[in-house]
């Protein structure tokens, strides 16, 4: 059993890297091909170094080729971890379809084995590319994730850089402006902070000329309170500010791209930042809702993909050689539905629950769907 196990396992396992080469030169040929001229620029413009003279040819295609690695290798990543669930199922189906084609499932059958024991070792490896996602998740993305934020045009940096912070509101209803947001090394220069009454409007406005974030708050260098309901208030002098916006807030929005690649400790980091406000603040309680929908919606979506692969699964353990591609027609929209039933469920608030148990309502459907699947099975 161990050799014949073995085998399934390395056929799968062959399968799922198949699979991924095929969708990673896929998805990186169509950017490259849409962005070339892009590519090429910046690697000219590499290439060139300080001088005036045109590089070779040459020297520029091995650049415009480093760039593209540089950018892409941070993303496919990324890719893998979202595409995981959808090539598991894909890979399942070529394996059990050359198992078919060649009559080893028969053969199997006719030794006493069990269709189901056949599928056992498929599911050992799918729970191991499982663990490689959530290792991937925790320890190389949240490593990786300032070059998740860049754009054709900054590929071959390694800094996200400093830019402006729009007028941003934090969950007690502050106002927030900077002039510049250090990402890289999360200072704030020539800060603005307004505090508003129930009504919206202000009612004192802080400036500071630096901020630097320390446990739960930002350091201010030189931060003056002003009134703007009475100005013959004097100035008062604040030192420190508690709030929500933190760096790695601030990061999230300016890339959305940012939030999927941090960590589960960060993300339960910035829920402890939230612990010391206010609790019962409307805002500060959906801001906690919406960071433990994404935190718990990965474990989640982690979950529906097996159980995916579970209800596909009889569409090709059969006893008897058959079409294999009517099966495969009848099982893909069966399993796509499962896999962005997984996906759309966990990421959309379900009312009367916290977030911790609504994102798990989809898994519990495809977990009886599964069990109602596999009973289906004849051996």
């Amino acid at each position: 059993m161990r050799l014949l196990d073995r085998y399934i396992a390395r056929q799968f396992f062959v399968n799922v890297l198949v699979l991924f080469v095929l969708l990673f030169s896929f998805v990186v040929a169509i950017d490259v091909s849409l962005n070339v001229h892009r590519f090429i620029h910046n690697a000219t413009k590499l290439a060139r170094g300080g001088s005036e003279s045109e590089p070779s040819g040459a020297r520029v295609a091995v650049v415009t080729a480093f760039l593209v690695a540089d950018l892409w290798w941070p993303r496919l990543l990324q890719l893998f971890n979202f595409m995981l669930g959808l090539v598991m199922v894909a890979a399942m189906g070529f394996t059990l379809t050359q198992l078919v084609r060649h009559r080893e499932l028969v053969a199997m059958l006719a030794s006493g084995l069990s269709l189901r024991r056949v599928a056992a070792p498929i599911l050992v490896v799918a729970f191991v590319m499982t663990g490689v996602q959530a290792l991937n998740q925790e320890f190389a993305l949240p490593r990786i994730a300032p070059l998740l934020a860049r754009d054709t045009g900054q590929a071959g940096q390694h800094t996200m850089g400093a830019s402006r912070v729009p007028l941003v509101a934090d969950t007690l209803g502050r106002v927030w402006y900077a002039r510049a947001f250090d990402a890289d090394t999360g200072t704030l220069e020539d800060v603005y902070v307004w505090e508003r009454d129930a009504q919206g409007m202000a009612v004192c406005r802080i400036h500071a000329d630096r901020a630097r974030w320390r446990g739960g708050g930002w350091d201010l260098d030189g931060g003056i309170a002003e009134s703007r309901t009475n100005r013959a208030e004097p100035a008062v002098r604040v030192d420190r500010i508690e709030t929500n916006l933190d760096p790695t807030e601030l990061r999230v929005r300016r890339h959305d791209a940012y939030r999927h690649a941090l960590s589960w400790g960060q993300l339960g980091q910035m829920l402890r930042v939230l612990d010391r406000l206010d609790r019962n603040a409307p805002e500060v309680r959906a801001k906690r809702e919406q960071i433990q929908r994404e935190r718990w919606g990965r474990v989640s979506i982690m979950a529906s993909n097996v159980l995916a692969l579970l209800i596909a699964l009889p569409f090709f353990l059969s006893r008897t050689p058959g079409n294999m591609l009517v099966r495969t027609l009848r099982c893909a929209p069966v399993a796509i539905v499962s896999l962005l039933g997984g996906i759309l469920g966990a990421s959309a608030p379900v009312p009367g629950l916290p977030a911790a148990l609504g994102v798990f309502v989809p898994t519990a459907v495809l977990g009886l769907v599964a069990v109602a699947s596999l009973s289906t099975i004849r051996t």
